[in-house]
C-alpha cells in the first residue's frame, strides 16, 4: 500500500492505493495523524484506489476520524470501490463518515463549510 499526500488549497489529499490490511494500515495512519495534527482545516481519503480494507484499516480511518473531530478538521473519505464501500455499509460506518462519489464533489463541500461544522 502506498499513500501519497497532496496539498490543494486548504485541504490535505490521501492518495491511498493497494490493500489496507494490518500490515500497510500504520502507514495510512502515521499520514493521517501528521496531516490531521498539522495541516487542517480539512483532510481528504481518496480511497479511488485500495482494492481491498480490511478491520485493521477501517480500525484507522474511525481513528482518524475521531482524531479530526478533537481537531476540529474536516474529514472525509471518496472514490470508494464497491469492496470498500460494502464494509462500510456492513459496520453501518457509512453513516458515521462523511463520503463523496469523487474529488470535484469533496472539494466544493469541503470548501464550502467554514467555519468547522462536523463534516
Amino acid at each position: 500500500m502506498t499513500v501519497q499526500v497532496r496539498k490543494l488549497d486548504k485541504v490535505a489529499i490521501l492518495d491511498c492505493s493497494g490493500d489496507v490490511d494490518l500490515y500497510s494500515s500504520p502507514r495510512l495512519r502515521e499520514a493521517l495523524m501528521t496531516e490531521i495534527k498539522t495541516n487542517g482545516p480539512a483532510v481528504l481519503v481518496n480511497m479511488s484506489g485500495v482494492a481491498y480494507i480490511d478491520s485493521s484499516g477501517i480500525a484507522t480511518l474511525v481513528e482518524g476520524l475521531q482524531h479530526s473531530r478533537q481537531t476540529k478538521t474536516h474529514f472525509g473519505l471518496f472514490g470508494l470501490r464497491p469492496n470498500a464501500r460494502s464494509v462500510l455499509e456492513l459496520a453501518r460506518l457509512h453513516k458515521v463518515f462523511t463520503i463523496f462519489d469523487g474529488e470535484v464533489e469533496a472539494l466544493e463541500k469541503i470548501g464550502s463549510v467554514k467555519p468547522f461544522d462536523g463534516v
